[in-house]
């Protein structure tokens, strides 16, 4: 993979799937990068703003939720197989105050993309494991997460247009 794959046409279901989202469209999420096997998104700390004046931990996990969910989405696409991705459960550490954009990066944890849609073509569902992050400034981590996502068919994904 290249380090710009943003203009590849399965981020646009990616994208548009986002824009479906009131959450993330309220957040300000957009595509950052994508390549060698990460998907990274990114928000404004405006929106996302807590009472003291940092990330909120909502947002911040929002985002990296989004990250991993995207992520799986896009391999999917990309390996044929179009699903509806969901996340089963996570868990989430925040480790230090944030006081700038958000950005979450996500990546498969455990296995790989090419079993995961074997397992998908096969049954007709899937699962994966994916990992997050959102970085801070002098790149140390804001927040991590660990995260089950499961693939299922059933076409409910309509990926509204903004």
């Amino acid at each position: 993979m290249t380090d710009n794959e943003l203009n590849d046409p399965f981020l646009a279901t990616v994208r548009s799937q986002l824009c479906a989202i009131p959450l993330a469209r309220q957040m300000q999420i957009e595509i950052a990068h994508a390549g060698d096997g990460r998907l990274r998104l990114r928000a404004p700390l405006a929106p996302n703003i807590n009472d003291k004046g940092s990330a909120f931990g909502g947002s911040l996990v929002s985002l990296m939720t989004l990250a991993g969910w995207g992520l799986a989405t896009w391999q999917l696409a990309r390996a044929g197989v179009p699903a509806d991705v969901y996340v089963a459960d996570s868990s989430v550490r925040y480790l230090a105050p944030l006081y700038d954009t958000l950005e979450a990066e996500a990546w498969l944890e455990e296995g790989q993309w090419e079993e995961f849609a074997a397992t998908f073509r096969q049954r007709g569902r899937a699962r994966c494991r994916i990992a997050a992050r959102i970085v801070l400034p002098d790149g140390g981590d804001a927040s991590v997460l660990s995260g089950r996502y499961v693939a299922l068919s059933g076409g409910r994904s309509s990926g509204a247009s903004c």
